[in-house]
């Protein structure tokens, strides 16, 4: 089941699929101009999941609109998203002796990718969020494998840049190959629970931010809470007045409760200092 989101590759990436020998059902196949990513593609997967169990597919397949990114849904309706992929590939290219060094995420990949992949010792690094830093540390570092948990994914050794065609079928290769349906394949991974919150700030927020003693004191505790099992994130928005507060952590109670804390906290010390 392939959602093409209305948008660029409505027509390349069923007909490559069926090319391929899949058995191909399409949604978000007709774009009218206005239509694109419009409850559809992979920020919008609902629709997919459900048409991957109405017609009992073995995978979906969710693009976005300018088709660089991928997101997959297994038989039984479940998400897998960007960092699962990661994983899913790294590992058979592991498997294969065909890994040549480590996998880059970024600050935001999930905990949970960065345990499975050091449970196997493959390296892992993370760079600030997006594409092109991404590709910058792989090539620095002579990596081909990275990517976000949005489903941007970069190949190296297939195409230099994010395509969600081509990420989809690197899974779709370990699929036939092994033998395995997409839920086994990523059963070797634990996502952390997450909780992200978005705080409004002044324009001059993320600046101090860095200087302010109460949150960096406040990041400081929770991370020893957490005693190594989770992490605490906070970036300020490339488009917007805020700041993105996310944890990370083996209890989804405990998450969401620290999460709040450390969110009123920075809300409190940032507030816009004229209101």
């Amino acid at each position: 089941m392939v959602d093409c989101a209305n948008g660029s590759a409505y027509k390349v990436a069923p007909s490559a699929l069926r090319e391929l020998g899949a058995k191909v059902f399409e949604i978000g196949n007709q774009p009218d101009g206005l239509n694109i990513n419009d409850n559809c593609g992979s920020t919008h997967p609902e629709a997919l999941r459900k048409a991957v169990i109405e017609h009992k597919a073995d995978l979906g397949i969710a693009l976005d609109g300018d088709g660089d990114r991928a997101i997959l849904v297994d038989a039984k309706g479940s998400v897998v998203d960007g960092d699962e992929m990661l994983f899913i590939i790294a590992t058979a290219r592991q498997d294969a002796g065909t890994l040549n060094g480590g996998v880059v995420g970024t600050v935001m990949s999930n905990f949970g990718l960065e345990q499975a992949l050091q449970s196997r010792e493959i390296p892992f690094m993370r760079t600030p969020v997006g594409d092109r830093h991404i590709h910058r540390a792989l090539v620095e570092n002579g990596w081909k494998l990275g990517g976000e948990a949005s489903g941007h994914i970069l190949c190296l050794d297939r195409t230099s840049t994010g395509d969600g065609i081509v990420s989809a079928l690197q899974v779709l290769e370990v699929m036939v190959r092994s033998g395995k349906p997409l839920h086994e394949l990523k059963s070797g991974m634990s996502k952390l629970p997450q909780t992200m919150i978005n705080v409004p700030v002044s324009a001059d927020g993320p600046g101090r931010m860095e200087k302010s003693a109460r949150i960096q004191t406040a990041v400081r505790d929770i991370e020893s809470k957490m005693n190594g099992q989770g992490r605490v994130i906070l970036r300020p928005s490339g488009t917007e007045p805020l700041i993105r507060v996310t944890l990370e952590g083996q209890d989804a109670e405990d998450v969401q409760r620290l999460a709040e804390e450390l969110a009123q906290i920075v809300r409190d010390e940032l507030r816009d200092q004229e209101a």
